[in-house]
């Protein structure tokens, strides 16, 4: 069946009308985008009643961790139904952060890399917690934080590498948002649009080179966030430690107590040995007053 809400069309299957509704009513309310003119494209939502639907309909491309697609040429989105998985996250934010895509294409065509595709999705769709990935990443330790240009390998590397991957994306257009607290990257993305270069755009909207802002950036993710990842896992060895030497503190303490009451046994009935031994070395000796 056919839904239309605005710019927004979405099909679906009987069963998933009221999600489609739900999705549309809530993307109409908020049809704006950070930094973005107002989109007008209009945009047509494909929900797959199943997961095999949806990886048949995703094409050879679409990874298995997914559970939605953004096809900004062509103004679609795909996405899994109510029988998704509990992994497949809220579908208000879902919707959001495809249709971000979409209306940030709209936008520049192909300018934006695929980090910054992402990270701009994650940011327009408020998905804070993102930072907590990289509060559990130790490689932001021992590794460092990576290059921006290295960031789009992480996307194709399994869902672990990917979460890694969305996480720096998103921090790294939040912090580039951050720079002018009024604007945001709204003069980002005029420059960008004109002069077709990310860097020219970030010297022209906040005065500094892209190399700068990266630098600083890396600095600044593996400072706040690399202190946070080695309390987190120390945290996790150290319960891991409790669970795995519990048993064996537990019986060891179980031992000392039997030993102990052992001993004290030994010293009862050493006591009594003793008192027997007097007894029978002067056999008045129990009735004679010793004070």
């Amino acid at each position: 069946m056919r839904i239309d809400r605005g710019r927004f069309t979405a099909v679906a299957y009987p069963g998933d009308a009221p999600l489609a509704r739900a999705l549309l009513a809530d993307a109409a309310s908020r049809d704006t985008f950070p930094g973005l003119p107002r989109p007008t494209r209009h945009v047509v939502l494909v929900i797959a009643p199943d997961a095999s639907r949806f990886r048949a309909w995703g094409g050879p491309g679409a990874p298995d961790w997914g559970s939605a697609l953004a096809f900004p040429a062509s103004g679609r989105v795909l996405m899994q139904g109510r029988h998704a998985g509990s992994d497949a996250g809220d579908p208000r934010a879902v919707f959001r952060h495809e249709l971000a895509h979409v209306a940030l294409h709209e936008a520049l065509d192909d300018l934006p890399p695929r980090w910054f595709d992402e990270g701009y999705a994650g940011y327009a769709a408020g998905e804070w917690g993102r930072d907590e990935v990289l509060a559990a990443n130790v490689a932001l330790v021992t590794r460092g934080v990576p290059a921006l240009d290295s960031l789009d390998a992480l996307f194709d590397g399994g869902s672990a590498s990917a979460q890694d991957g969305y996480a720096l994306a998103y921090r790294a257009v939040v912090d580039l948002a951050a720079l002018d607290p009024e604007r945001g990257l709204a003069g980002f993305f005029v420059a960008w649009r004109a002069t077709g270069r990310f860097d020219a755009a970030v010297r022209a909207a906040y005065g500094m080179t892209a190399a700068q802002f990266e630098s600083a950036w890396r600095a600044r993710t593996r400072r706040r966030y690399g202190a946070l990842a080695i309390g987190a896992n120390v945290s996790l060895v150290t319960a891991v430690g409790l669970v795995l030497f519990a048993p064996f503190w537990f019986a060891r303490r179980r031992r000392d107590r039997e030993r102990l009451a052992a001993m004290r046994a030994a010293d009862v009935a050493e006591d009594a040995r003793a008192a027997e031994r007097a007894a029978a070395a002067d056999p008045l000796a129990p009735f004679l007053d010793r004070s």
